[in-house]
């Protein structure tokens, strides 16, 4: 009987290990998922957060290659300007000095009498234009005419030069008008030269200082962009 008693006690003993280590099995099981969850929680934030960090570095990186850029263009452009207004100076002065030497200019250090509403400046500006109209008609052969190239003719061809323009610069013009005309008498005896190896007329060439008469007012009074 006690034999029989030990032995069952001993079978409920045994028995009941095995359950107990189930038991701890399962619930160190349970412990690692949890953990191993928790992990890739951890994990994916971590991930979001690098991703973010990331995006926001390329958009600042970005942002200063387009500052980069934009100071770059700046520099750029002003750094191109800026030859070209010295090259502009340059030729502004060197195209006045060398008319305010050749030139006919007033023999007196005197105020120019020849303001605009004055009748002096009204007689030369007259006279200027006249002097245009006539050295056409002169050069087309319209006036004195002769089937030979002879003096009346090429009074007409150089009349721009020799009478126009000293006529208008001995007006009290503005300073763009005078710049205007400084170039024109650099200009013109230049066309006049050179228009003649090319083609031998008298009417082409007062033709195309009247051209460049008008185009250099044009560039340099701004008549272009009044009518835009």
């Amino acid at each position: 009987m006690n034999s029989l008693v030990s032995s069952s006690f001993c079978n409920y003993h045994i028995t009941k290990l095995p359950l107990t280590s189930t038991r701890f099995r399962c619930r160190h099981s349970l412990c690692n998922t949890h953990l191993s969850i928790k992990n890739l929680k951890v994990r994916a934030n971590t991930n979001e957060v690098d991703t973010q960090i990331a995006a926001e570095e390329s958009e600042q990186e970005l942002k200063l290659e387009e500052k980069l850029n934009e100071t770059s263009k700046v520099s750029s452009s002003s750094s191109s300007t800026v030859p070209a207004l010295d090259i502009d100076k340059d030729l502004k002065k060197a195209v006045q000095k060398t008319a305010a030497t050749f030139a006919p200019r007033a023999s007196t250090a005197t105020k120019n009498p020849a303001v605009p509403g004055t009748a002096l400046y009204t007689v030369f500006e007259v006279q200027g234009y006249a002097s245009m109209l006539l050295g056409g008609a002169l050069s087309f052969n319209l006036i004195f005419p002769s089937n030979e190239p002879d003096i009346w003719r090429l009074m007409g061809m150089w009349s721009i030069w020799m009478f126009t323009i000293p006529s208008l610069r001995a007006r009290d013009c503005s300073k763009n008008e005078k710049e205007a005309l400084n170039y024109l008498f650099l200009l013109i005896p230049l066309l006049n030269v050179t228009i003649p190896f090319f083609l031998k007329s008298f009417a082409v060439v007062w033709s195309a200082d009247t051209m460049a008469f008008f185009a250099m007012y044009a560039w340099k009074l701004g008549w272009l962009q009044r009518r835009e």
